[in-house]
């Protein structure tokens, strides 16, 4: 880990549905489309799922997070504009309406899969999560910097 940073996570969307679907999609689009241009936008679709990822680092100075392609720069979160961080389980179904970046009535979630997730409040009110699958990593990190203040 570079200098100062204390976490840092990379996820991807992996799960074994999600890829049966884009492949059933992808066959479909293959089989029944004679169009070239549907079938370069299936094979293009499976290629950006594939890149995406959500990486969180948490570093002495705060949280970063960025979900690229979406976000070409880090999202950055000073301790100083952060009330409140804790692990906490949530449903991205029923809390978000989902996974990938989402507006749900809990805030704005950062999430690939799981239902584990780094929830910040803000001091200006907004609330933020950021899925994981480090929760226990996560936990001893908050832990250990609310120790050292």
């Amino acid at each position: 880990m570079k200098n100062g940073t204390l976490f840092t996570e990379k996820q991807r969307f992996t799960q074994w549905w999600f890829w049966l679907i884009i492949l059933l999609v992808v066959a479909f689009a293959f089989y029944y489309e004679e169009s070239t241009l549907e079938r370069v936008v299936a094979l293009i679709i499976p290629l950006f799922l594939f890149i995406l990822n959500l990486e969180t680092e948490i570093s002495q100075e705060g949280i970063s997070v960025r979900f690229f392609p979406f976000h070409l720069k880090k999202k950055f979160f000073a301790w100083d504009e952060i009330a409140k961080a804790e692990v906490r389980e949530y449903s991205p179904l029923l809390e978000y309406g989902g996974w990938g970046i989402r507006r749900g009535r809990s805030g704005i979630a950062y999430n690939v899969k799981g239902k584990m997730g780094l929830q910040l409040v803000l001091k200006n009110g907004k609330k933020i999560l950021i899925g994981t699958q480090k929760a226990e990593e996560l936990k001893q990190i908050l832990v250990e910097r609310e120790n050292k203040k």
